[in-house]
């Protein structure tokens, strides 16, 4: 068990009146991390001190911002075995998935790094004589993020590392399930050297978030929110900010199609399915929901897919190297065996995997899953999967985009210009072709479409999130005035 504390203008303190709450692991229900209960009291001081910082660090050089950033990478990758028990005892991630965390996170830090001196402009032509006009990318000032536990050190990163390259200054609110793992982000920021004030972190009881985020939105110095997480707290984030008027970037749920054509390599298919389907039990925001599948190979592909499921070795992260460790609490069983028990009901067939009684859970697949199913339009967010088989490419396209959702996407095929193609026509922010729906690179634009909410997080579109497009002219000869 660890215990942590929150940061505050650079000095680490717990709530206002000593509250704190525990972090149990999903497995055996011990009590992994002791954190802070904070208070909206504790969230407005952090702005605060955020609001403070924000002069002297918005002015600073770009190449000094760049070495603050590349030191937290470092430190940030120093810590990786560290990353690697917090995330197996608070969400009982497995050791691949912690690793590669850490290894992508280090990558945005560094990118966020050669950002900083593309935090440009444009000179725009003006009408009036000896009018030198310029739309200018500044800081925005105080970036609110909030960061979910499933991809914790990447998204932990993500949600504060082009804000600091861009100037701004930012309060990250950890999350109840992993607050231990969003502290060593925080640790090794500081660990740079940064300034008190410039990065702050907050950690709240799951009862009090709503409190605290309200805190930490309405505060009249926060300038930027970003969240990422479920559709169903995006869309209250979304009001708030629109209450007080707060730009806002928001990641939220998928369920994320690979559509495998008639012509498609069955093991470029089956390796990019299972990898999309069952890394960390399927609890990404990309990951392959739906295996769309021409039924003209569907047979061959459904036997390849399902010897690969169930070789994968399930188990306790904490004693030894699995590929699914623990799903992150008993509620995602209990979702994922209800939509078991309503496809099978309704005529799917289990091919690997099933039910259930810990969180423990195996690699899933069923087939034949029809529209009446609710694991056929629900996030299911666990190692269930399905294939849906379909006649042709006209309707792979209409099942691709049958659902709210449009966040990540893939299409597998050997004619790349077919595929591209039918990606072309597919409803999402991000889709691959002859790759799985899980890839996630720091300098590209990241986001979705429909519900999976706007913005987007990534090389030069995280500069235009987080900055403000302004207009300065330079009068540089006399001018002409009607009176």
């Amino acid at each position: 068990m660890s215990t942590i504390q929150m940061l505050i203008n650079g000095e680490h303190l717990g709530a206002t009146g000593g509250k704190t709450f525990a972090r149990k692991n999903p497995l055996d229900g011990s009590a992994a991390t002791i954190a802070p209960a904070a208070t909206p009291g504790d969230a407005h001081r952090a702005v605060d001190a955020a609001a403070a910082a924000f002069a002297a660090w918005s002015q600073t050089g770009p190449t000094q911002r760049r070495e603050y950033l590349l030191r937290a990478a470092d430190e940030l990758q120093a810590r990786e075995q560290a990353f690697v028990q917090a995330m197996a005892g608070e969400t009982g991630a497995s050791a691949i998935w912690a690793g590669f965390n850490v290894h992508l996170a280090a990558g945005m830090l560094r990118e966020a790094a050669g950002l900083t001196t593309q935090v440009g402009g444009e000179v725009i032509p003006s009408d009036v004589p000896g009018n030198l006009a310029m739309g200018l990318r500044v800081p925005a000032g105080v970036v609110v993020g909030m960061a979910p536990w499933n991809a914790p050190v990447i998204l932990g990163v993500r949600a504060v590392a082009t804000p600091l390259a861009c100037g701004n200054t930012v309060v990250l609110k950890g999350s109840e399930m992993c607050p231990a793992t969003h502290g060593l982000v925080i640790e090794a920021l500081q660990a740079s050297g940064l300034p008190a004030g410039v990065v702050n972190f907050v950690t709240n009881a799951p009862e009090d978030a709503a409190a605290v985020v309200q805190a930490l939105v309405a505060h009249p110095a926060t300038r930027r929110v970003n969240f990422t997480g479920s559709t169903k707290v995006g869309r209250i984030i979304a009001r708030l900010c629109a209450e007080h008027l707060k730009p806002s970037v928001l990641e939220l749920g998928g369920k994320a199609p690979l559509v495998v054509l008639d012509d498609a390599d069955l093991d470029t298919a089956v390796n990019a399915a299972a990898f999309g389907a069952y890394m960390n039990s399927g609890q990404i925001c990309m990951a392959t929901e739906r295996i769309v599948v021409d039924e003209r190979i569907a047979d061959a592909f459904v036997g390849r897919l399902a010897a690969k499921a169930r070789a994968l070795p399930v188990g306790d992260p904490r004693k030894g190297p699995v590929v699914l460790g623990s799903v992150v609490d008993m509620s995602t069983v209990e979702r994922c065996n209800a939509m078991i028990d309503d496809a099978l009901a309704k005529g799917a067939t289990l091919v690997c995997g099933g039910k259930s009684d810990d969180t423990l859970m195996p690699a899933t697949l069923l087939d034949h899953v029809t529209p009446a199913m609710r694991i056929y339009g629900e996030e299911a967010f666990g190692p269930v999967r399905v294939v849906v088989r379909v006649d042709g490419e006209e309707a792979a396209v209409a099942c691709a985009n049958d659902n709210a959702y449009g966040l990540s996407a893939a299409v597998i095929g050997a004619d790349v210009a077919r595929a591209m193609r039918v990606a072309a026509r597919i409803q999402s922010g991000i889709c691959h072709v002859n790759g799985p729906t899980v890839h996630d690179e720091a300098q590209m634009p990241f986001g979705g479409v429909k519900d999976s909410g706007w913005g987007r997080f990534g090389g030069k579109a995280g500069i235009e999130a987080f900055t403000d497009l302004r207009w300065m002219t330079v009068q540089t000869g006399p001018r002409q005035y009607p009176f």
